[in-house]
């Protein structure tokens, strides 16, 4: 059915506490400062709404609420490099390190051990993000191939299918290019841009089978990422009597931000693990097929510029060559 143990990846992720903890005060953090911004831009516009009738009121409590997300949600976008170069990054490198069979710091020094190795990889945060992206970029090009695939088999209501796949292999994708990554730490090459352009065209000679186990990753998450939603809704109800101006779906947004906090602090990390047992074991004593390199390089811009990107590290001795990559 699938090609990873729950119970190992669940022994893994104990083993890790350190970063589950720094996973859970970090995202949880960032979720309370989204509610707390959003009730005190609230209260600014309860306050401003004073001024005027009750439409006027209600509109200006509206409109502070979605200023003070708003400013959550920049500081967020300035952070994500930072997020996935020490959060993600770190704990991708700890368990492969896990994987192999090595011993790993306890407490903080945990955390410091991983900076330290994902740091021996991709030098600085900008390089790690712009890898990342170009692994993404390619990623959705290998399930437009997937797509068109089942898009040319004569299946009744074939278009509406294509829809609803193409919704959830966006979801189940999203898991693999953290995998990618933690490719490239277990090779422990000098060169991230080459590494990721053969752990990406082992992934597309592998694509089925590395596809089916990710779906069953994104049922798994999702569904429990649900439970954590309705369980959260009552609490959340209670966060939203608080803010001025009541609004009634707060409760609903309240409970849908810890749910995410959940989902990416606790329920992503294991889905990794799972995916990246599955992705070791499916390539486990295979070479980069040139026949899928060549094709890559045919249908995506992104895979040709991660190519270009490994041939100057290579040609330059340097793994930071070249940083900026185009959306």
């Amino acid at each position: 059915m699938w090609d990873f143990k729950i119970g190992q990846a669940l022994g893994l992720m104990l083993k890790t506490m350190p970063f589950i903890l720094f996973r859970l005060a970090v995202y949880f953090g960032v979720a309370l400062a989204y509610v707390l911004m959003t009730g005190a831009g609230a209260g600014v516009g309860w306050g401003i709404g004073g001024l005027g009738d009750e439409g006027f009121r209600a509109a200006s409590t509206f409109w502070g609420g979605v200023v003070g997300f708003g400013i959550v949600g920049a500081v967020m976008y300035v952070m994500r490099e930072y997020l996935l170069y020490i959060v993600k990054a770190g704990h991708i490198a700890v368990l492969v390190e896990l994987l192999e069979g090595q011993t790993l710091p306890e407490g903080r020094g945990q955390i410091a051990h991983a900076k330290t190795v994902v740091k021996a990889r991709f030098g600085q945060a900008s390089l790690l993000f712009g890898v990342d992206q170009l692994i993404k970029g390619v990623l959705r090009t290998i399930t437009g191939l997937m797509r068109g695939i089942f898009g040319l088999l004569p299946i009744p209501g074939a278009r509406q299918f294509i829809r609803l796949l193409e919704a959830f292999l966006k979801i189940a994708v999203g898991f693999i290019d953290e995998v990618i990554l933690a490719y490239c730490i277990r090779t422990r090459s000098d060169n991230a841009w080459a590494s990721s352009r053969d752990a990406l065209v082992l992934y597309g000679q592998n694509a089925k089978p590395m596809l089916k186990n990710a779906a069953w990753l994104a049922l798994i998450v999702y569904g429990l990422s649900f439970l954590v939603f309705l369980i959260m809704l009552a609490p959340a109800a209670a966060v939203a009597y608080l803010i001025p101006g009541g609004w009634s779906a707060t409760g609903v947004i309240v409970a849908l931000l810890f749910a995410w906090s959940v989902k990416v602090a606790l329920l992503e990390p294991f889905a990794i693990t799972c995916l990246m047992q599955a992705y070791f074991k499916t390539i486990e004593g295979q070479r980069p097929d040139p026949e899928w390199e060549a094709k890559l390089d045919g249908m995506s811009k992104k895979f040709r510029k991660l190519k270009h990107r490994a041939t100057d590290s290579a040609a330059t001795g340097s793994n930071t060559h070249g940083t900026e990559v185009t959306q």
